[in-house]
């Protein structure tokens, strides 16, 4: 069973009565780095952090069509695409740095899918995780460094960038890039960090202090998912303000997902010409295995961790500005419904399911056989409605 990694004296209420956190305000630092999570800093200027991770459908991607199709956030060059769908940033500042545990004999932390924002630089892995996708060719595609410094120096909100660091934003050596671009980061995670974005204001976060009342059905639900349907395995529910992931990574046969457009990209070019994909569509996703590999120290346990994937949050799990606005899951958005997850986890091994895009590791001791009934699969999904913040009693 793997280990339950409990970070309470991490986590903070930020107000006395759960909900009202979103209405503080920021400290100067969080203020600025939400100005930088919403500005347009991307060539062309069109892509803000924001634009795949919304507040409205708990901090991952936004636009209806997408979600139903490849889940894949197409890039600041509109015809360039990643591979994975977007994480939810709310509560990843919470990951601790990725660091592999001997007594279980897992990895554990970091951000992004595989782990590879570590932490190791800026001692959090969501400051690490920031500071990519403003570089990355198929997310934001600046240039360079300075290139967004220079945008962050004629933004409006440059003279609290001067308030919050006590000089004014610099790029003229090479020393004053680095320092000021990691100062990015820092301000991204702090915002990331504060009670707008990780608000523990769910239906079950007043549950637990004793001013809601779960349905039966949720209760059932509850009972479920800490038992017989065996998720709070990686996602344990314990504790007063639970996180609902254990930070470490799985494969757990989940399919490829045939319409992902990452598989197209054999034939779209990055600016030095390269192709994006040049595998096509016999692109298989490694996942933490592939970034094990890019590091001498790890890469001899690469094969037995290829294909697995960062454990998510399930907070804001089902979050969403109306009922029929669609949402994707896993790492790839194969699955179009919390129902069909549940379902999968349920029946994987004994229906007809697609094969696994990896087959190698693939968990059959937590999943895959749970003997759940159609109404007890209906019971979970409801207990992982009541997870999603701005919840009003």
């Amino acid at each position: 069973m793997r280990k339950k990694i409990v970070i309470l004296a991490m986590i903070v209420f930020f107000s006395t009565m759960l909900g009202t956190a979103i209405a503080q305000d920021l400290t100067p630092l969080e203020q600025l780095g939400k100005f930088i999570f919403f500005d347009k800093i991307s060539r062309p200027d069109w892509m803000a952090c924001a634009q795949c991770h919304a507040p409205s459908v708990g901090w991952t991607g936004p636009i209806p069509g997408i979600n139903k199709g490849g889940a894949v956030y197409r890039g600041a060059v509109p015809t360039r695409f990643g591979n994975r769908k977007p994480p939810s940033a709310a509560y990843a500042t919470l990951s601790p740095i990725f660091h592999y545990d001997e007594d279980e004999g897992l990895f554990v932390g970091g951000n992004f899918w595989d782990g590879r924002a570590t932490g190791e630089t800026l001692g959090n892995p969501a400051a690490d995780q920031a500071l990519g996708p403003f570089l990355n060719p198929v997310e934001q595609n600046n240039p360079s460094k300075q290139a967004v410094l220079e945008q962050i120096a004629g933004s409006k909100y440059a003279s609290l960038w001067e308030e919050v660091w006590g000089e004014p934003i610099s790029y003229d050596i090479p020393a004053e890039i680095e320092k000021n671009y990691d100062r990015i980061g820092l301000a991204i995670a702090a915002y990331e960090a504060s009670g707008e974005v990780n608000q523990f204001s769910s239906k079950y976060d007043y549950y637990l202090v004793g001013m809601a009342e779960l349905t039966e059905q949720e209760q059932s639900g509850l009972e479920l998912f800490e038992g017989k349907g065996k998720c709070a395995l990686c996602h344990p529910s314990e504790g007063s303000a639970p996180l609902f992931t254990d930070f470490t990574f799985d494969n757990l046969g989940v399919p490829k997902n045939p319409e992902n457009p990452f598989y197209d990209m054999d034939e779209v070019y990055l600016d030095d010409g390269t192709s994006i994909n040049p595998e096509g569509e016999a692109w298989i996703d490694p996942g933490l295995g592939g970034f094990l590999s890019s590091r001498p120290e790890w890469a001899d346990l690469a094969g037995e961790n290829r294909g697995k994937h960062k454990v998510p949050t399930l907070r804001n799990v089902d979050k969403r500005p109306g009922d029929k606005f669609p949402k994707a899951y896993m790492h790839n958005g194969v699955f179009k419904s919390l129902k069909e997850v549940v379902h999968f986890y349920n029946t994987r091994d004994v229906e007809a399911w697609p094969p696994p895009e990896v087959p190698e590791n693939v968990n059959t001791d937590e999943l895959g056989d749970l003997g759940l009934t159609d109404e007890e699969e209906d019971d979970i999904v409801e207990f992982m409605k009541t997870l999603s913040d701005g919840y009003k009693p």
